[in-house]
């Protein structure tokens, strides 16, 4: 049997690469995803996996899928899930299990397997998509199988078999990185009253640091993808980097909330997501100016129910798909680039404008005089639309209200 094992280099993943041989007498191949975390856990991992007994291990770059076909379609529907988070984790599991899938079909692996606790998220995500694309799939999750309770479990049977663990002290709380953001969760912050500790955060300084002028940034849009920074045109992963930078040194993109996960439970997560951040509010900013008012408050209305999509793990549902047509299609329109102004933690929108789809009107939109607005039409307008209002207005009065 050959199983592909989603690997980080890890304690958790190690002692499952190690798990998975001895109770399934398995041939294990590991994955690595690069998603922009700490790239020298990427490094690393291929040597950990081959040390441990794995036959192959495999790391594969996935940055440049992960913004184009997860991050900017999420852009698009301006997803955001509960109101403040903006699914970093969420949004890179697809390219992730995608990738899975591909290295067990390379390899002939009739099974996959993950790290993810039955309590998470993550195992919806990772096994929604695996069997929406490989519907045969057979899914190891050991977190639901093994006896293991925590992580004191695992240190005893890493001591067991010799699987050396890291050297570096372990915060108390657990973190997920990648290009996006980074997610912080359990441990101390288990407490929804407890402050985050310090020092923890790493994308962004603290605001209060950050620095005591201004600034003001310009990002540019065409169909509605990002495509440039103060006019110079970036690439799409080097475009997040940029915006992550940017924005880091002036504290913005830290969000803490108390979720609700799919699976029932409320959860505290605490996130920063700098360069996202920055690109959802001026992306809102030119859809203003370009979208047309249904179209724009009809995309408002699936917003929640998409974001709830990519949440769950239904990226490869047909729904998400084609609520992602209908997006990718009203984007024709949105060109133009937003005006931020970034201080201490906060983004205000400082000017947008489309050179060439803009439907923002000077003449029409004036409060001063103009041949274009005849006023007295509106008298019409008003009481056309409050026709029901009268109507129930007087059927009140006359009965006594």
């Amino acid at each position: 049997m050959k199983i592909v094992l989603a690997y980080s280099g890890g304690l958790d993943t190690s002692v499952i690469l190690h798990w998975l041989q001895k109770e399934y007498k398995a041939e294990v191949i590991t994955y690595t995803a690069n998603v922009g975390q700490d790239q020298s856990e990427v490094a690393n991992a291929s040597l950990t996996a081959l040390k441990y007994g794995a036959t192959e291990a495999v790391v594969e770059d996935l940055r440049q899928a992960f913004v184009t076909e997860c991050i900017f379609p999420a852009l698009a529907a301006n997803a955001v899930y509960e109101s403040y988070y903006l699914m970093g984790t969420s949004l890179a599991r697809p390219v992730t299990a995608r990738g899975l899938v591909r290295t067990a079909e390379k390899y002939g692996a009739t099974a996959i397997a993950h790290g993810s606790t039955g309590k998470g998220n993550d195992q919806v995500r990772f096994e929604m998509a695996a069997y929406a694309l490989k519907p045969d799939i057979k899914i190891i999750a050991p977190w639901r199988e093994w006896q293991y309770k925590g992580r004191s479990d695992l240190i005893a049977y890493a001591r067991q078999y010799g699987i050396e663990m890291p050297s570096a002290p372990k915060p108390e709380y657990s973190m997920d990185a990648n290009l996006m953001h980074i997610s912080y969760e359990g441990g101390v912050l288990e407490d929804p009253w407890a402050d985050p500790p310090q020092g923890m955060f790493q994308m962004t300084v603290d605001p209060e640091q950050a620095p005591d002028q201004p600034e003001i940034i310009t990002i540019g849009f065409k169909k509605g993808l990002p495509v440039s920074i103060n006019n110079q045109e970036y690439e799409a992963v080097e475009l997040i980097l940029e915006l992550n930078r940017i924005a880091g040194k002036h504290g913005i993109g830290r969000v803490d909330v108390v979720e609700n996960r799919f699976l029932g439970m409320k959860s505290r997560g605490v996130y920063e997501t700098p360069g996202v951040t920055l690109l959802h509010h001026a992306h809102k900013a030119v859809e203003s100016i370009t979208l047309d008012r249904e179209v724009h408050h009809l995309r408002d209305e699936i917003t929640p129910r998409y974001s709830e999509m990519a949440y769950n793990g239904l990226w490869y549902s047909p729904e998400r798909e084609a609520l992602q047509a209908f997006l990718d299609h009203i984007q024709e329109r949105v060109n133009g680039e937003a005006r931020l102004k970034l201080y201490k933690g906060s983004v205000a929108i400082a000017g947008r404008r489309s050179f060439t789809h803009t439907l923002y009107d000077h003449a029409i939109s004036t409060f001063e005089a103009d041949d274009v607005f005849n006023q007295s039409d509106a008298t019409g307008f008003i009481r056309l639309r409050a026709l029901r209002l009268r109507t129930l207005g007087m059927k009140r009065i006359s009965e006594g209200e």
